[in-house]
């Protein structure tokens, strides 16, 4: 039997367990409805889950702080996304996000409004990811490209497309670079030469690909550097990562793009080319 793939969902309900007992009465009594009603907690309002964890509005946007968000809002997201993320189809996603966001003053509808709103929630995710990526990170991943004998990248279901181009740019700069696809089972088979000398680079979101873990945690013991690219902190990649970017994408109704993804690794490429070529002028 396999083990389900871990969710932000499931991670952020580890972290309210394991810290049960250091939360405040009020605190408790919070975490204690959203242990007991996570199916509930995407649709209710705010003001309704307050009235029924018996705590005013303003405790939960304290509980909201204490788990590292920046509001209840935030953390009511991670509930609606679970939802999204386990209905397989795209019909029955859309449905649930008009359900969740009936108290939204308003959704896209026809497919210009979609556009639209896809344009600008991108342009977002591109500033925030500009803003919130760490130069010096940066310039350590393009290090330990450049000094790599081989480069493994793994990144299934929607992370798949993200892999391919990486794997693409990569080979288009000369670099042993390797897609790790699975064919025929073979995820482990296809890292078991990988060594210190050599960079996986792991990209998945929640849920995330319980492959792509289980070969983070193969190129750990096998002493080889990883760069991660996931959407959190507490993500199961980021415990083994030397280099960890978060990147959040921009949602429209439930529908999580991959611009950002796609301008970071982009990023990494190009800055790869532009240290080969004055490696090469230094010679």
């Amino acid at each position: 039997m396999s083990t389900p793939n871990p969710t932000q969902l499931t991670l952020l309900q580890d972290e309210i367990r394991r810290r049960y007992e250091t939360l405040s009465k009020r605190l408790k009594q919070v975490a204690r409805y959203i242990l007991d009603n996570s199916n509930s907690i995407a649709f209710d309002t705010v003001a309704s889950i307050a009235q029924q964890a018996d705590v005013p509005p303003s405790t939960l946007i304290r509980f909201s702080n204490t788990f590292g968000f920046s509001g209840f809002n935030e953390m009511k997201h991670v509930f609606r996304q679970h939802l999204m993320e386990e209905t397989a189809s795209y019909t029955e996603r859309a449905r649930l996000f008009r359900q969740t966001a009936a108290n939204d003053t308003s959704t896209p509808e026809s497919p210009a409004e979609i556009l639209n709103v896809f344009t600008m929630v991108n342009s977002q995710a591109l500033q925030q990811l500009a803003m919130q990526t760490n130069p010096e990170q940066l310039k350590r991943a393009v290090s330990l490209l450049a000094a790599a004998e081989n480069i493994y990248v793994i990144g299934l279901r929607r992370s798949f497309s993200v892999a391919s181009y990486l794997t693409y740019a990569l080979r288009h700069l000369e670099r042993r670079a390797f897609l790790l696809d699975g064919l025929g089972g073979m995820f482990a088979e296809q890292l078991s030469m990988v060594n210190p000398k050599d960079v996986v680079i792991a990209i998945s979101y929640s849920p995330y690909a319980r492959e792509a873990v289980e070969l983070v945690e193969l190129g750990a013991r096998r002493g080889a550097q990883l760069i991660a690219i996931t959407d959190s902190q507490v993500s199961p990649l980021a415990a083994f990562s030397d280099v960890c970017f978060v990147v959040r994408e921009a949602q429209v109704d439930g529908f999580r793009s991959q611009v950002a993804s796609l301008c970071l690794t982009q990023t990494l490429a190009v800055s790869l080319a532009l240290n080969n070529a004055s490696d090469a002028n230094n010679k």
